[in-house]
């Protein structure tokens, strides 16, 4: 195991350990999560018989409310304490299966699913993004789309959270982890023979939500603002968040 990797596994083992569980469960996450959830429906057309694989799944909690709206969905993450907590909540969810290791280990085969999924995912793994777009293009079916959502290097409010609450910034990541360009980032999903776009996500929501996780209808409001703002030509880049969505022909 490589020392980035073994860096990521601890960073990730100790976020789960407590801090994740209470973190996620509270209202402005929460509707975050619920937010995402719609988004993945809408760009990846998934519905009761899709089988959807989700990378880097963590505790599962975005799982756990796309599970009623596709067929079965497995969730994949290298972090023990991560994959324990998530088949606990998931319990007496029958289309709802975790599993602790990575693409290789879980030995997943080709076409095997209609979705596949990675939110804030990517960024962990920069270097190896190309590696990892032709594994998907290789598991996904005939049709199938995957949708990653993930932080951008041209970011407004990292730039301005660097500057102001730097120490609240280093909370939320971990050692290795970069933001990544939205146009080089669906290039690698294109050189892997996907028909590949990005889109702009959010400014100010998904920041408001980490920062003040219990105000839900601060992130309404803020959301309703993002809709308008990730419109407009030249300032939508300095979004915060973008999602690859890619079509497998």
């Amino acid at each position: 195991m490589t020392s980035d990797l073994q860096r990521e596994i601890e960073y990730h083992e100790k976020l789960y350990s407590g801090f994740a569980q209470s973190h996620f469960a509270k209202p402005a996450v929460r509707a975050l999560r619920e937010h995402m959830v719609r988004r993945i429906l809408k760009l990846t057309g998934a519905g009761k018989t899709s089988r959807v694989l989700s990378l880097g799944c963590g505790i599962g909690d975005t799982e756990l409310l796309l599970a009623p709206h596709v067929g079965e969905l497995t969730g994949l993450d290298l972090s023990p304490s991560a994959i324990r907590q998530a088949r606990l909540d998931s319990e007496g969810v029958d289309n709802l299966q975790f599993i602790e290791g990575t693409l290789e280990s879980a030995q997943i085969g080709p076409r095997s699913f209609d979705v596949v999924m990675a939110i804030f995912f990517l960024h962990h793994l920069p270097d190896t993004v190309p590696e990892l777009a032709s594994q998907i293009a290789t598991i996904l079916k005939p049709g199938g789309v995957f949708y990653s959502l993930d932080p951008s290097r041209y970011r407004l409010s990292g730039a301005i959270g660097e500057l102001l609450i730097p120490k609240l910034m280093a909370r939320y990541q971990s050692p290795n982890e970069r933001q990544l360009a939205p146009g080089s980032t669906a290039e690698h999903f294109r050189k892997a023979g996907l028909e590949a776009r990005f889109e702009y996500y959010d400014f100010i929501s998904t920041p408001l939500a980490g920062l003040f996780p219990g105000w839900r209808l601060g992130y309404r409001a803020t959301r309703a603002m993002d809709e308008a703002l990730v419109r407009t030509p030249l300032l939508n880049r300095a979004s915060s968040n973008f999602e690859v969505v890619a079509r497998k022909r």
